[in-house]
């Protein structure tokens, strides 16, 4: 079967630093030593990393030894809680949520009203919410109604979502007339072009795989990109789930994958689909 690869694709720098910062823990130091939380959302990654002997631990309350900030970032109470504790922190929090992060308090200390449009429950987003009081989450036209009318706002972004659906919920916000609204783009140039890659290669195909996690969210959300564009498409996170006829009668198929799913997991895919016959 003919394979095409999207442009980018894959492991963005700040998995790779995550990963990175896993590795050279376990490599340089002994005793307990856990991620809080997974550390990105990959299955396999996680899995690999735990077979080196990277815990995973949910309460920093209950944590001890050495422990690492996963690449969504914690709140400032956690970073407090693991101190406290004696814990030794090793952050490997992407540097662009660190950047959201820093924009949130500084909003806030500006006055205005914090709001995040993103997943409220997205590892990322609560920690990104946890630098000011009050923030507001939105992800949906729906969610407006939460936001105090006559306030001045301070707009902040998910990393992980798609430019065209920041745009429009900004234009929504603008739409119900505060006096003043502060927009600042925290969005990730890294998904920003593996989703213009999906959806240039989306309409060269028959059909589309997605490489990732399930609870990643830049890997969802370039499977619903592609899908938009009418193109039958198939979010995987690896080649155990593919199924013959997700391709049946299929020429050209498009491969991509999120920002945490590993090289190998995508040679695997590709050269497993290019010695499939489609015909058989």
């Amino acid at each position: 079967m003919e394979v095409r690869l999207a442009k980018k694709l894959g492991f963005c720098f700040g998995v790779e630093r995550a990963i990175a910062l896993a590795e050279q823990s376990l490599a340089e130091r002994t005793g307990n030593i856990a991620s809080l939380g997974e550390i990105i959302h990959n299955r396999q990654v996680v899995q690999m990393l735990s077979e080196q002997g990277l815990r995973v631990v949910d309460d920093p309350a209950k944590a001890a030894g050495t422990v690492l900030i996963r690449s969504h970032g914690e709140g400032p109470e956690v970073f407090e809680t693991l101190s406290r504790r004696g814990v030794e922190i090793v952050d490997a929090t992407c540097v662009l949520v660190k950047r959201a992060q820093q924009v949130v308090a500084q909003l806030a200390k500006e006055g205005y009203q914090v709001v995040v449009i993103g997943q409220a429950e997205h590892p990322e987003v609560k920690a990104v919410c946890a630098y000011a009081p009050g923030v507001v989450c939105v992800d949906t036209v729906e969610d407006l109604a939460r936001l105090p009318s006559g306030a001045k706002l301070g707009i902040v972004c998910q990393t992980t979502h798609s430019p065209g659906h920041f745009g429009r919920m900004v234009g929504q916000i603008v739409a119900r007339g505060h006096p003043e609204v502060k927009i600042v783009n925290t969005l990730c140039n890294e998904v920003r072009n593996r989703q213009g890659a999906a959806v240039e290669l989306a309409d060269q195909v028959d059909v589309m795989f997605v490489l990732g996690g399930k609870q990643s969210a830049n890997t969802r959300q370039l499977a619903q990109l592609c899908a938009a564009e009418g193109v039958p498409t198939h979010h995987l996170e690896r080649w155990a789930q593919f199924r013959p006829e997700m391709a049946a009668g299929k020429s050209v198929a498009g491969v991509t994958a999120g920002a945490s799913t590993p090289q190998w997991v995508i040679e695997e895919f590709v050269s497993k689909l290019r010695a499939f016959d489609p015909a058989e």
